[in-house]
């Protein structure tokens, strides 16, 4: 990242299930907002504010319980972004078919929700972050392109993907993300993905495309061999 700059932008690894948290903001007006909160809410501000950073709102790349908070399945995770709004003055970002489900999961009413289309722009000072639709793993996951980065939540992982075989996964729709959305990104970008599943806590574009064996096969036919496997 270049000294000039207006981005800020960290990565905090948290929970038991090895999470990835982002923060992202402008450095120029002190405003950030958090991707996928859950696990420990004030330890997530206490580091916001350590930085000087005031968070102004959540995006969320999908609404299961390790990246949002709240209850599914019988699992159940604390903290989330039902935490985050009575804590702070903050709305949430999450893409229009994956808002009901959120508020099924985390509790949290229409009021808090900002329903996004893929496409849309969240700007904070000079930062701005394309939200960019990628189903697959949920039918509503999102990834955030800002300043040749990816922050990817369980979409695209170092040397992996996002599972497929839960409810509302689909291995059609992840194969198009992977091969279709996804191939259309630089060489140069810089996945941030939503856990630390590989060797490294990120990764480029390009790197993936010679090493993920994900983002490798050739046919629909042959990826769905693989995920029935």
């Amino acid at each position: 990242m270049a000294a000039t700059s207006d981005l800020y932008l960290r990565q905090i690894p948290i929970g038991p299930m090895a999470n990835f948290v982002y923060l992202i903001g402008s450095r120029r007006t002190r405003e950030c907002v958090i991707v996928d909160p859950a696990w420990n809410i004030d330890a997530l501000l206490e580091i916001a504010a350590e930085d000087d950073m005031r968070v102004t709102g959540a995006l969320v790349t999908h609404y299961h319980p390790d990246h949002c908070g709240g209850q599914m399945m019988g699992f159940r995770v604390p903290g989330g972004v039902a935490e985050l709004i009575g804590k702070v003055d903050a709305r949430i970002h999450v893409h229009k078919i994956e808002a009901d489900g959120l508020k099924k999961v985390t509790g949290v009413s229409e009021g808090d929700l900002v329903r996004h289309e893929s496409g849309d722009t969240l700007e904070l000072g000079d930062v701005r972050i394309e939200l960019i639709h990628t189903p697959g793993h949920t039918p509503g996951s999102l990834c955030f392109l800002v300043e040749q980065r990816l922050v990817a939540g369980d979409t695209l992982f170092v040397n992996g993907c996002g599972r497929v075989d839960l409810p509302g996964g689909s291995p059609e729709q992840m194969y198009e993300t992977l091969t279709g959305t996804l191939a259309r990104l630089t060489d140069d970008v810089i996945l941030c993905p939503g856990h630390d599943y590989g060797p490294t806590p990120e990764s480029t574009m390009g790197e993936q495309r010679r090493t993920n064996h994900y983002m490798r096969i050739r046919s629909l036919d042959d990826w769905l061999r693989l995920m029935r496997h």
